[in-house]
């Protein structure tokens, strides 16, 4: 069983304050710029599962990195460096308390909605007869708030977020057109490898009034993925897709009883649920950036990341 990264104690030159999200733990140094460490934390459900997965925090970060590069032509980001595998540097920015969903395809909690007989997600009226899986005429822009650790993330309209002063009208019209343009190149990456993007988020913040994309893009945990080969013959028949994304976590979870609820419990998470949670990530790592995975050393993974990023800062 290899080791896993699932909680950090950081003290690095200029450090100022630490907080720990679900899988990320950020450092703010000198309030200019953020340490980002990508644990090996899972959450699922809003909830943050007992055991890390080997490797996952190196996968992420490297993606998100690959694809914060690949976007800089569309609009300014965070990043200024990965002086670890596990570990993004960027400008510190005041982020927008919203999370801007895209949607590409009628699935997870959009479909869950739609089969209640929803019609409208976040102020979006959506066609009627649509089937689980079927491609939007366009991609539709779902936003959800951006919740305090432990509370769940509400959908919430354009209307409502200018009404709330959450983004001004100008602000979101960027916000708007950044999650458009970087879904598109999103999508043409992800076919360039024979996949599909599904859906996925972004997270914006304000740096010197320039609006920046921040924290990850693209990675399977922000993002779901299809393989585009047989997705329409599974489509036309009703079938699930096969998918590259965090969904089969979560399907492990409820076929196991567990959807966060209140009073339910995780299922025992064995070395071979994990192992094979860390394979199927690595199978996602390979297939979304068309490289090899190269695993960093393990053997103290604090230590490294310590040194990395002090020898950076300095």
């Amino acid at each position: 069983m290899s080791k896993a990264l699932t909680a950090t104690e950081f003290n690095f030159p200029g450090q100022k304050s630490v907080y720990h999200g679900k899988v990320r733990d950020v450092y703010n140094i000198n309030d200019e710029k953020l340490v980002m460490v990508a644990t090996d934390r899972i959450s699922a459900f809003d909830v943050v599962l007992p055991k890390g997965i080997p490797y996952k925090g190196q996968m992420l970060n490297q993606i998100a990195a690959k694809f914060l590069d690949a976007t800089t032509d569309i609009c300014p980001n965070w990043k200024l460096a990965t002086p670890d595998p596990m570990v993004t540097v960027g400008v510190m920015c005041q982020g927008f308390p919203v999370e801007m969903i895209v949607r590409g395809y009628l699935c997870g909690s959009a479909w869950r909605a739609y089969k209640s007989g929803v019609r409208e997600i976040c102020g979006v009226k959506l066609p009627e007869g649509m089937r689980e899986n079927e491609k939007f005429p366009t991609p539709i822009i779902t936003p959800t708030t951006k919740a305090e650790m432990g509370l769940h993330d509400e959908d919430i309209s354009k209307e409502e977020i200018l009404k709330q002063g959450l983004a001004t009208p100008e602000e979101y019209e960027t916000l708007e057109k950044y999650t458009l343009a970087l879904f598109e190149r999103g999508t043409k990456i992800a076919a360039e490898r024979g996949l599909i993007l599904v859906d996925t988020k972004y997270e914006f913040g304000k740096h010197n009034g320039t609006i920046y994309l921040m924290d990850e893009i693209h990675t399977p945990d922000s993002s779901r993925y299809f393989y585009a080969e047989g997705y329409q013959e599974r489509f036309e028949k009703g079938e699930a897709q096969k998918q590259l994304s965090k969904e089969f976590v979560r399907e492990w979870l409820m076929d196991n009883g567990f959807q966060g609820k209140e009073g339910q419990q995780v299922p025992e998470m064995t070395d071979e649920i994990v192992n094979s949670i860390s394979e199927r990530y690595m199978e996602l790592f390979e297939s979304i950036t068309g490289e090899k995975f190269v695993k960093a050393d393990v053997d103290s993974i604090a230590e490294r990341i310590e040194r990395n990023v002090t020898e950076y800062l300095k």
